[in-house]
């Protein structure tokens, strides 16, 4: 927005005016409004409330008007918000009217949309500076957060404001916020519920204690000779659980002979896990902090630890700047980060580690952790850079608390960390993994106890430990969940010291005082060998995910997956993702030939478009990346792709290959090599793996050339978008390994195993992998295609990544978009799950449909959509609830439930929920995933 724009308009400070206001002004007036009505009449904004309902603000500035505000009093998404709250929206001619393009209201220019088609044709994707964006404020914030979820996912709460701005934002939404506050489209100015200033004694749950002797004896236990950890199936330690170990018998039998050989085990091992790069490079954060705790926890020496000096190599290794500064160091997210902290918890433990050996923390470290603390209070796992999307969690929450509040002089962020936590805690005494879940977890429930035991809330912490007891397994261990069956270290770790009322401020390792011998014997330590394979049954069931996938509800009429439930409209996109799952498992091949059969004999969905109404081939925007994927799937089920819907895939990707970069308006080639419209790395990938097996290697020279330009040489990491952004990704990583490895030749084999590398890297404690959406079930199945690619070297990390596929799959089959967040089965995940878990890559994946009949068509019936009526009333600014409301501008379509939009780019109803410009990839690619 020019400044000449920003200056006519007037928000909060400025001039906000009310529709009933906007009647009675006089067209002399600087931004004048006529009546008008929406798809629906709006509900009165006074009637949305911080306990009822939602308000959706729309910013007409750019186009010289003001901001709108809606009120749906029962939204069910974020779309229906914003159709309810008497807005009309228009998709892309590629994507339907799921892909936001424009918005309009009959509260601004008689409801025009904008942006008009003057300056946007919303064919495809809008540009990456002109686009609707999505943001979402819950009760008691008064700050912008980019949505992590598209609007048909996101599901609204009482009190919630939702924003939709026009221009663009950077990757983590860090800039194009809305320029007013969520307080001031509120009605009543923002007079919402915030954190309590004097929480309440915990909840009243029976008394228990842990039994810390029997959770000692199954740590013990996890013990490959009485020294360290080994994951199932795997060879090499696993430093991180045996230092996890060390903790939990350092909390629960002091000194010792058993201590002794896991902290002695661990001083061998310094370099291979603290100074993975050697010993010239700067240490990994994390595992060097978790060492120096271990010898301060031990009475040891955190400066001469395994020959290293632990704590003056941190302090040595903080970032001095991010990216922003215009060369930003790898490792480092923002100034004041630990080198290669990367999450939370290895900022914290290195603060820690310094703060108990009396060194001073270097500038910044303590304070990037106080700008890791939402607007809630909780505290978001991952090092975001400063103003990028916050949602915490209680278990880094508490770690974080107990360390500033050790460290002192941020009383005001503890104090706000302590609210959270205490409004966090469930009726139960536990806490939940994730804000929103209603499910106790271990690990959380017992970081929360400490830090709260530690601020001196007891009866919260004794509640909390209540509940750790009745989770406490008969073997002593913990298991990660509510309600687990098969204990962990991760979880068991944190709950012995909870137990024991310590924490990793305050321990320390004490002789003990002598004791009656325990009347139990003690666990005689783990097998003496390990299998070398993966033992059946890891990970997720995949006849059930097929099941879920094929279920008519899911796939209509047995032929393709729906992005719009009242047209018909089809997401060939998505459909080609199921096809890819179900030729992965080979667990319904008649359901994957009728797909397949749909697509190639040119079927048509509910709108009347066929296959190469989407993949554009031989138009003016034929797509790249829809192309490859239609090809891909022709030669996975040895179809051809020269002949595939009656048209020839392989000359449209040679066609399609850009030979410079175009200028704008034109914005088809993004560089030479680029195909065109191909806005990500992963759509990318799939026009070269087309090419590649179409045995075209020569024709996709200059493609492959580009993808490997792209790789980020001092990590191995390949970016999200394309032009690249600066970003690392999993999932882009994953897709561009497993294509440079189908390229004949050892040319990118250093290449491809950097990649690998960085992947393994990314992998967190409970196997999953992060993504823009959180810890993303797309991500982790991604990442076991990519590891795969050398299955034997990434063993341990493809088996703990299908555990977690596997604690993601619900009753029904299908699986959750992330860890984190909303829970429920989204069919793109699961496609991807349920063909990731298999391991096979894109490029050799292969499914004969020989023998095999199609299914037939089965009935089906039209589902009713039913508009609410309408009402008037009034508000504090410009609102779509007023006079005309019941008038008839001609709604898009877009009102229809079973669309998903998405911070203006996504495309489909849970379509990897993304931040910023990786929204904009995932709509772009418009289901080339």
């Amino acid at each position: 927005m020019g400044t000449a724009q920003q200056q006519d308009r007037h928000v909060g400070k400025k001039r906000l005016l009310s529709l009933l206001t906007a009647a009675a002004v006089t067209f002399a007036a600087s931004v004048a409004f006529v009546t008008g009505a929406g798809p629906a009449a709006a509900d009165p904004v006074a009637e949305c409330t911080a306990t009822k309902g939602a308000i959706v603000a729309v910013d007409f500035g750019p186009f010289r008007g003001d901001v709108v505000r809606g009120c749906d009093t029962t939204p069910t998404t974020g779309y229906e918000l914003l159709h309810e709250g008497g807005f009309t929206t228009e998709g892309t001619q590629h994507d339907g009217d799921g892909f936001i393009c424009r918005i309009g209201t009959g509260s601004f220019n008689s409801g025009t949309q904008y942006p008009t088609p003057a300056t946007e044709d919303c064919v495809l994707t809008p540009q990456a500076t002109a686009y609707w964006s999505y943001w979402i404020a819950s009760p008691g914030q008064d700050t912008w957060s980019y949505s992590p979820l598209g609007a048909m996912s996101r599901k609204p709460q009482a009190g919630d404001v939702d924003a939709w701005v026009f221009g663009g934002t950077d990757i983590g939404g860090s800039t194009g916020r809305p320029t007013f506050t969520p307080d001031e489209v509120r009605v009543g100015g923002g007079a919402t519920p915030g954190p309590t200033e004097d929480p309440t004694g915990g909840p009243t749950v029976p008394a228990g204690e842990v039994d810390v002797p029997a959770a000692a004896r199954w740590v013990s236990g996890q013990l490959r000779d009485g020294t360290h950890v080994v994951d199932e199936g795997a060879e090499t330690p696993n430093d991180f659980l045996t230092t996890e170990a060390a903790y939990a018998l350092a909390a629960a039998n002091g000194k010792g002979a058993a201590l002794d050989k896991v902290v002695n085990h661990l001083s061998g091992r310094t370099d291979a896990y603290a100074y993975p790069g050697g010993a010239d490079e700067p240490p990994a954060a994390p595992a060097a902090a978790r060492l120096a705790l271990l010898a301060e926890i031990t009475e040891g020496d955190p400066r001469d630890f395994g020959g290293q000096d632990l704590l003056g190599d941190l302090a040595e290794n903080v970032c001095p700047a991010g990216p922003e500064s215009g060369s930003p160091t790898p490792g480092c997210t923002a100034k004041g980060d630990f080198h290669g902290a990367t999450y939370a918890d290895g900022q914290a433990l290195a603060v820690l580690a310094l703060l108990r050996g009396g060194v001073e923390r270097p500038a910044g470290t303590e304070e990037r952790l106080t700008q890791l603390v939402c607007q809630d209070g909780s505290v978001t796992g991952i090092l975001l850079s400063p103003d990028e999307y916050c949602d915490g969690d209680p278990m880094t929450t508490g770690l974080v608390a107990l360390v500033l509040d050790e460290a002192g002089g941020h009383e005001a962020a503890v104090a706000k960390m302590r609210s959270y936590l205490k409004k966090a805690q469930l009726s139960s005494g536990a806490f939940p993994g994730f804000n929103g879940s209603t499910t106790g977890s271990v690990a959380a429930t017992a970081y929360a106890a400490q830090a709260l035991r530690a601020l001196g809330d007891a009866d919260a912490a004794d509640a909390a430990v209540a509940w750790l007891s009745r989770e406490q397994l008969d073997d002593g261990g913990f298991g990660l969940d509510e309600g687990a069956t098969d204990a962990g270290l991760y979880a068991t770790a944190p709950a012995v010291l909870a137990g024991a009322g310590t924490d990793l401020v305050r321990l320390v390792a004490k002789v003990p005082e002598p004791t009656d011998p325990p009347t139990t014997p003690p666990a005689t330590g783990g097998p003496t060998t390990k299998p070398t394979t993966r033992p059946p049954g890891v990970g997720p069931d995949l006849k059930k995910g097929v099941g879920f996938l094929t279920r008519p509800a899911n796939l209509h009429q047995g032929r393709y997956y729906k992005a719009d439930e009242k047209t018909g409209r089809a997401d060939f996109g998505m459909t080609i993702d199921g096809a890819f799952a179900l030729a992965a498992t080979g667990h319904d091949d008649n359901a994957l030939r009728t797909v397949v059969d749909f697509l190639e004999q040119g079927g048509k969905d509910g709108e009347g478009r066929a296959l190469h109404d989407w993949t554009g081939v031989g138009g003016k925007h034929a797509l790249g990346g829809s192309m490859g994927k239609a090809a891909v799937l022709a030669q996975v089920v040895e179809r051809d792709p020269r002949d595939f819907g009656g048209r020839d895939l392989i000359a449209g990707l040679a066609d399609a290959v850009c030979e410079k970069p175009s200028t704008a308006p034109d914005r088809s080639c993004a560089a030479k090599g680029a195909y065109t419209y191909a806005p990500s790395v992963f759509a990318h990938a799939l026009g070269i793996m087309a090419q590649v097996r179409a045995g075209e290697e020569k024709a996709a020279e200059a493609p492959i050339a580009y993808l490997a330009s792209l790789q980020h040489g001092s990590s191995g990491a390949w970016p999200s978008l394309i032009p690249a952004t600066g970003d690392s990704e999993v999932d882009s990583t994953a897709m561009a390994a497993m294509t440079l490895d189908l390229v004949p030749g050892d040319a990118h084999a250093a290449a491809v195993d950097k990649a690998l590398a960085w992947i393994a890297a990314r992998q967190l404690p409970d196997g999953g992998f992060p993504g823009a959406s959180g810890n993303s079930v797309n991500s982790a199945a991604l990442a076991v295609q990519g590891l795969s690619l050398d299955a034997e070297k990434y063993d341990k990390q493809i088996t703990k990544a299908l555990k977690f596929l596997a604690s993601q799959q619900n009753k029904d089959g299908g699986f959750n978009v992330a860890k984190e967040g909303q829970r429920g089965s989204d069919i793109r995940a699961s496609a991807q799950a349920v063909g990731g878990a298999t391991g096979i890559s894109f490029g050799t994946l292969t499914r004969s449909l020989e023998g095999t009949t199609p299914n037939p068509v089965p009935s089906s019936s039209t589902p009713v959509i039913v508009t609410p009526g309408d009402s008037a009333g009034g508000g504090g600014i410009v609102n779509a609830d007023g006079p005309g409301g019941g008038g008839g501008l001609a709604s898009t379509g877009a009102q229809a439930l079973g669309l998903a939009a998405a911070a203006a780019v996504l495309v489909l109803a849970g379509w990897r929920t993304v931040v910023a410009a990786r929204n904009r990839r995932a709509a772009a690619a418009g289901g080339e995933r």
